[in-house]
């Protein structure tokens, strides 16, 4: 039996709630969705020395979503807002670890800030804060609960994203306050919010590289246990038989 092996990014705190010391955090939802997707999960730790030793073990990549911003640098911008808040050790892991996975053509997916890292990683830009670009009715950092949803998105045909879920609208929760900005080479736009902030990107030359804005691990959306089983499914085409 073939159960691909999907990693999943942690988010890094040096202070918390749950321990005064530094620690890891994820919601149980990242790897709920994999598993019920028919995926083994498995949580990777930021440590750089170790990411050619986990792209060795894992089948595809889930580059989760924070309380932060990616550092502007990393697109080449200096920080032009004072919402800005960066965590650079976590992103300089995930920078890495999604260049690696790219140079092996492994399935990657992306979410919210996730969906930001793939399209700086691809070359893109970002929105450093929306309410300072886009005139729009739409809080993106919405005020009901996460496991809520806030609006509604268009999905573009002919899209991958498009094939996965068969249907070219979708209602998801919403939180960020940043947003792609310029795609990344290669990359086109799958699925758009009414204001035109870009929800969802993928790749067109990689077999399965798709990021999306909101958060699917919620299952919100009928649709959103597609793209986890569309991850797993495309991830099983380089895993390890078990």
């Amino acid at each position: 039996m073939t159960i691909p092996i999907i990693g999943i990014t942690l988010d890094e705190e040096k202070t918390s709630n749950y321990s005064r010391y530094p620690s890891y955090a994820s919601r149980k939802n990242y790897s709920e969705s994999i598993d019920l997707a028919g995926g083994l999960a498995i949580f990777l730790p930021n440590q750089r020395k170790k990411i050619k030793q986990y792209i060795n073990l894992i089948d595809g990549l889930v580059i989760t979503g924070g309380d932060f911003d990616i550092s502007p640098k990393f697109y080449g911008k200096k920080i032009e807002s004072e919402f800005v808040k960066v965590k650079e050790e976590r992103t300089d892991f995930e920078y890495k670890i999604t260049k690696e996975a790219i140079k092996k053509n492994m399935p990657i997916l992306g979410i919210c800030g996730g969906q930001q890292l793939l399209n700086v990683v691809l070359g893109g830009t970002l929105i450093q804060h929306i309410p300072d670009t886009v005139n729009t009715k739409i809080n993106h950092e919405q005020t009901n609960p996460r496991d809520q949803g806030s609006h509604s998105i268009k999905i573009e045909k002919k899209t991958k994203l498009f094939n996965i879920i068969s249907s070219d609208k979708m209602f998801v929760n919403s939180a960020h306050h940043q947003a792609v900005e310029k795609v990344g080479k290669n990359v086109v736009v799958n699925a758009i919010a009414d204001d035109g902030v870009i929800e969802g990107i993928e790749h067109l030359k990689l077999n399965f590289c798709i990021g999306v804005q909101w958060h699917p691990e919620f299952l919100i959306d009928k649709k959103d246990i597609k793209i986890f089983e569309a991850l797993v499914e495309s991830s099983k085409k380089i895993a390890k038989s078990y």
